[in-house]
């Protein structure tokens, strides 16, 4: 692998324990994931699972109790100047809220020594191109939340870390958002790294996700990958009892309605059709089935409890 190819992010055995004794709570343990460069990285997880704890720690903001985090291959610990590559976006940002738009970036560039030079092109890249000069007081909070991504991208970050990043934003600015943070990783070569309650998005957005549940990463995969786990088939057929029995010997089947859900990928279709007819069931219909993101996670993650 040249170092090109490496990962922007790498965090290993990455662990957070509040408290100690009997009374620790264990908010992350053990979380080893790893985002490359110009992917577009889901972290998902419900309320409580971790996801804020981590974030925060992936930013500098809480030290660890446990493992490694690597940004740009270096250390974070050792190394904290690397966040220089880092733009992030978490609780909504935090503006001046009787400045503009445009001079509450103004402030950001001059506290971080540079970045002015990009605050139209941002504005207008977030959409807020005909808003920039109005006070921050006054904006909407999909508007807040823009203003946040476009600050996120004020130093030309590598990695870009977005917490709920469509959050406020109507059907219209949540596809703007998709648009926006595809072409950061596709035309831009940035690394993206988002957490997001809208299923939706995230399936249509990211190229590989990481469930998380309790403090612990139960699955990383591709979005194509996740979905394909949970592939079926739907036959209705005639009589259904006999169908099941026809099938059960090799596919696991459940009852779906008037239907047979059949655990078994499109390429088993014809030997599916060969079973039901050889037992003289009449098939009125087969059809492939595939879960969206949401119902995997759900499948997943329930039941959870409050937010860490």
């Amino acid at each position: 692998m040249s170092i090109a190819d490496s990962p922007v992010i790498e965090l290993e055995g990455l662990g957070k324990t509040y408290g100690s004794g009997p009374r620790a709570v264990r908010a992350v343990q053990d979380v080893t994931i790893s985002v490359a460069p110009g992917e577009v990285y889901g972290f998902l997880g419900p309320n409580g699972a971790g996801k804020s704890t981590t974030i925060r720690m992936l930013l500098g903001l809480i030290a660890p109790t446990a493992g490694r985090i690597r940004l740009m291959g270096q250390d974070l610990v050792q190394h904290p100047s690397v966040l220089r590559h880092v733009g992030s976006l978490v609780d909504g940002g935090n503006f001046y809220p009787f400045l503009s738009g445009r001079k509450n970036l103004e402030v950001l560039a001059r506290t971080h020594g540079g970045g002015a030079e990009r605050i139209d092109d941002l504005l207008e890249q977030v959409g807020l191109a005909r808003d920039g000069g109005r006070k921050v007081k006054g904006y909407s909070t999909g508007m807040r939340q823009r203003l946040g991504v476009a600050a996120a991208l004020l130093n030309d970050p590598d990695i870009v870390i977005l917490d709920e990043p469509a959050n406020g934003l109507d059907a219209a600015g949540i596809q703007e958002m998709r648009a926006l943070i595809r072409r950061l990783a596709a035309e831009q070569g940035k690394s993206v790294f988002l957490s997001s309650h809208l299923l939706h998005e995230v399936q249509q957005m990211c190229d590989r996700v990481a469930i998380i549940s309790k403090g612990s990463v139960i699955r990383e995969s591709t979005i194509a990958d996740l979905l394909r786990q949970d592939e079926g088939l739907i036959v209705e057929a005639e009589p259904l009892d006999t169908a099941q029995s026809a099938l059960e010997t090799r596919w696991r089947c459940t009852r779906n309605g008037a239907a047979l859900h059949v655990q078994a990928p499109r390429e088993d279709a014809p030997e599916i059709v060969r079973r039901l007819v050889g037992a003289g069931v009449e098939l009125f219909g087969l059809s492939a089935e595939q879960r969206n993101l949401e119902e995997v996670f759900l499948s997943m993650t329930q039941p959870e409890a409050t937010d860490a």
